[in-house]
């Protein structure tokens, strides 16, 4: 082997740091560029290295992640570094046949965009996965190798034009309906879109990407026996969703995705084809559109065409981009709210114990994150902080999980507080919990005996009535259809001795009962979960089983059931519920519950997908456990969610 000699390295070196020092030229044009690969990669501490040592001699700027199953990148500097870069890249049999995305750009207008879009510094991480598709910990992401075909730009604005014939004459949708889906957030959405008049565009109108599978659950039936052509910013979010879609399996096959995504789509039609506005992008450009001057975006406060989101303004209580002219930005005092806090009423509004009338209301504000990604791929929890606030709005708090309490039979809302006040106590940090009563009283009953017992406990037995002003009312969620509402004047003897069973029988109520948790999440929304304990467990358990089919009248992201039932409905007959779930009960040995079998509530379990449910059995009888570890596994499923 021959060794060089010393004067030749250094010269070697010298000549490399030159052409380095070259790539940061301040005459040379500036550049952005934009690649995402699936590959099962064999060392992923390799790439690391490779793209820290690599990134770094070139003066790249921006965001590298690495996952197993691939690598999303956007990074940029001058565009000759950029081409060496990629020239590097494909040296690596990996990366074969990834779309490069390079443009050139002007560098960020001031420090603030640059540093909330990450082109500040070079940030190299290692992640679990290259796209996480939900945010719900206990859910498996889809196979990426069954995601929908590739269109190209080409390709898809042919059928666009063709409104959708020329997927049936070429035999690729089957003779399909055709359905737009738009897979971006509702912040990108606002300033730009596809828009033809013979094809339905559906948005799904979300914050963030880990938002998109609940809104595919409870819209399959418009998806279903369609031809779906999906589109993105530049593909990445794309490959996941549609193959989330395609595995629903019978009347999904046929999903099809724009390849490159709408910057492919301008660069080939730069007038604009079909789309309208502006492509929102992750990088201090903000914005790229076409040569036509169309602003289809909104302020939000005066409703003037406006669709620049360079001055960065948050919703005051979400923390989303929100459009705001100028002029309004020179408002003192004034609230962004959007549109999506507005529709669900979340004007950071907490509630501690809510009767039946629902008026009950306190006014502490909360807030979610303002989350920086690569292509809306990144979640929450990746970020360490918040961005900072648009000027004139200070920084809010991370908010808690909010959690609909849903109490059992023949309690209310209050006492439920008092019997999960440790439970609160021990999750103070994570969730808040919100009781109501449920929407049907129940009579005042007793059944004399000998042994007088504390009034008002659950089974009310004795020689006669206790006092009625030291009694509260009682509720349940289902009750039998002939059942006798109280008067709350008197008492009244029980007809029978009470049936321990009872419960398994009170489905005549659930329509009734459905309506009102509808008025509760319209009025009290949103909820992140809801939690419920023993008959309130089968109510929620039902409600699970209906996510699809609910349109968003009652959305949330995962279920607490405790000493659960299955109710007697079809509800449960139409397959496995796809919900993350945390199912909590007595166990076999000394702990028994005596009211709710343990066999009665792992039949619950078995109706939930197994993928995404947690079974936490313990010793401790008819109630929900707060010792450790049984609070620890808890606060271990509920953590991912924030």
């Amino acid at each position: 082997m021959c060794v060089p000699h010393k004067n030749q390295v250094t010269e070697s070196t010298q000549s490399m740091a030159e052409k380095n020092q070259n790539y940061a030229s301040p005459q040379s044009e500036d550049g952005i560029l934009l690649y995402y690969k699936y590959a099962e990669i064999p060392n992923v501490n390799d790439l690391v290295v490779f793209y820290n040592t690599n990134c770094k001699s070139l003066h790249l700027l921006g965001r590298v992640r690495i996952a197993p199953d691939g690598v999303n990148v956007t990074v940029g500097g001058k565009l000759a570094a950029l081409e060496k870069h990629i020239e590097d890249v494909k040296l690596n049999s990996l990366f074969e046949g990834t779309d490069f995305k390079l443009a050139s750009c002007d560098s960020p207008s001031n420090e603030k965009i640059a540093k909330e879009c990450g082109f500040t510094s070079l940030s190299v991480r290692v992640v679990k996965e290259l796209v996480t598709l939900s945010s719900q910990p206990l859910l498996e992401s889809p196979t990426i190798s069954n995601a929908g075909r590739h269109l190209s730009a080409a390709e898809f604005h042919s059928v666009l034009h063709s409104a959708g014939n020329n997927l049936e004459s070429e035999g690729q949708s089957g003779g399909k309906p055709l359905i737009l889906l738009d897979a971006r957030n509702v912040y990108e959405t606002r300033i730009g879109k596809f828009k033809t008049s013979n094809v339905e565009t559906l948005d799904p109108e979300i914050r963030q990407y880990s938002d998109l599978p609940s809104w595919i659950d409870s819209h399959a039936e418009q998806l279903q026996g369609k031809s779906v052509l999906m589109y993105c910013t530049g593909g990445i979010r794309c490959e996941m969703a549609s193959a989330y879609i395609r595995s629903k399996g019978h009347g999904f096959e046929n999903v099809f995705q724009l390849y490159g995504g709408i910057q492919r789509y301008l660069e080939q039609f730069p007038d604009g084809g079909f789309f309208k506005g502006k492509n929102f992008v992750f990088d201090h450009r903000i914005s790229v559109g076409s040569s036509s001057s169309d602003v289809v975006g909104l302020c939000l406060l005066c409703g003037l065409s406006f669709d620049d989101y360079s001055s960065r303004c948050r919703c005051t209580y979400c923390r989303m981009l929100v459009l705001v002219c100028g002029s309004c930005q020179k408002k003192d005092g004034v609230d962004y709210v959007c549109e999506l806090c507005k529709k669900q009423s979340k004007m950071g509004e907490p509630v501690s114990v809510i009767g039946s009338n629902i008026n009950r209301i306190d006014s502490t504000p909360v807030n979610g994150l303002g989350v920086v990604e690569l292509e809306s791929t990144m979640l929450c929890k990746n970020i360490t902080s918040a961005p900072e606030h648009s000027e004139g709005h200070g920084t809010r708090p991370i908010k808690k999980l909010r959690i609909l309490a849903l109490h059992g039979f023949r309690q209310n809302a209050s006492s439920f507080k008092g019997r999960t006040a440790s439970l609160a106590k021990k999750l103070k940090d994570l969730v808040e919990l919100v009781f109501i009563d449920a929407p049907h009283e129940l009579p005042f009953v007793y059944q004399p005996r000998t042994t007088e017992t504390t009034p008002c406990s659950e089974l009310e037995t004795q020689k006669g009535p206790p006092p009625l002003e030291k009694c509260k009312k009682k509720f349940a969620w289902l009750v039998a259809e002939d059942y006798n509402v109280s008067t709350g004047k008197d008492w009244k003897i029980a007809d029978q001795p009470f049936d321990p069973l009872q419960y398994r029988l009170q489905t005549g109520g659930f329509d009734a009962s459905l309506a009102y948790l509808k008025n509760v999440f319209s009025k009290l929304g949103p909820f992140d979960g809801i939690l419920g304990f023993s008959q309130g467990a089968a109510m929620a358990g039902s409600i699970c089983a209906r996510r699809g089919k609910l349109d968003d009248e009652i959305d949330f992201k995962f279920a607490i059931l405790c000493s659960g039932f299955v109710l007697e409905t079809k509800d449960f007959e139409l397959g496995l519920i796809n919900c993350p779930s945390v199912h909590v009960f007595g166990n076999g040995g000394q702990g028994k519950d005596r009211q709710i079998a343990r066999n009665t509530s792992m039949e619950l379990a078995n109706k939930f997908e197994k993928s995404c449910s947690l079974i936490i059995e313990h010793e401790s009888g008819h109630i929900i456990p707060t010792q450790s570890p049984h609070i620890d596994r808890l606060k271990a499923f509920l953590v991912q969610f924030l």
